[in-house]
């Protein structure tokens, strides 16, 4: 029942002081799952080429009656969008994922959406052959990998065009061992950490603006007075 009401996964686990991972666990060995409905953009007049799905906890629900998400026999692929707009983080994030889907659906792979941001290309109902409107979170993103998983092919999940948001969630795609295609979890970390990236190009004896780390005040005037 406390699902059904919006509960998270992660609220849940700091309610009872213990992790996300074992909370999703026991939910799901007692198959507290989540069903997929549809929007239906076209109020049912025509035929929605694109459904809109989002999950709800429905009580005493059968999973096979409720659950409209249909997923395909075909070879698919998953992009990650990019979520809210923010600063920082804006409309040239969406349009890499719009390029994405356009350039994947192009060579023959079915394209999966997940962005919770109406106002952006990417959730345009001729952007990607589906289109999950679900928050970019652990919980909702795995909930929608197990669902695609159960039919078809499912090759892989693109998480490097979205910007901040779905990079974030590339340590738990790596960490539960789900295919990241493109720069994997390792490379995306090395690539975060400015000091580790810094002693890389050293190492390589690539050339690269003067820096320093600074972790106090007084640190970063010594740094900023050697740079000059």
């Amino acid at each position: 029942r406390i699902k059904s009401i919006g509960f998270s996964d992660k609220k849940l686990s700091q309610l009872t002081k213990t992790s996300e991972t074992l909370v999703r666990k026991k939910r799901t060995t007692l198959k507290v799952i989540p069903v997929f409905k549809k929007v239906d953009t076209c109020a049912a007049e025509f035929k929605s080429f694109t459904p809109y799905m989002y999950s709800t906890y429905q009580r005493n629900f059968s999973i096979k009656s409720e659950c409209e998400a249909n997923p395909s026999s075909k070879r698919k692929i998953i992009i990650l969008g990019g979520g809210p707009n923010r600063i920082g983080q804006g409309i040239e994030f969406d349009y890499c994922c719009c390029q994405a889907s356009f350039a994947l659906r192009d060579v023959g792979f079915e394209t999966i959406m997940i962005n919770c941001n109406p106002e952006t290309v990417s959730t345009d109902y001729d952007t990607s052959d589906r289109l999950y409107f679900e928050p970019l979170k652990e919980e909702y993103v795995n909930n929608i990998i197990n669902r695609e998983k159960e039919k078809g092919n499912l090759l892989g999940i693109i998480a490097q065009f979205g910007g901040q948001t779905p990079i974030k969630l590339a340590k738990f795609l790596h960490e539960n061992k789900l295919p990241i295609l493109g720069t994997q979890y390792t490379s995306i970390d090395l690539a975060e950490d400015r000091e580790r990236f810094k002693n890389l190009l050293d190492r390589l004896k690539l050339k690269q603006a003067e820096s320093g780390i600074a972790k106090s005040y007084n640190q970063a005037i010594k740094i900023a007075e050697r740079i000059g």
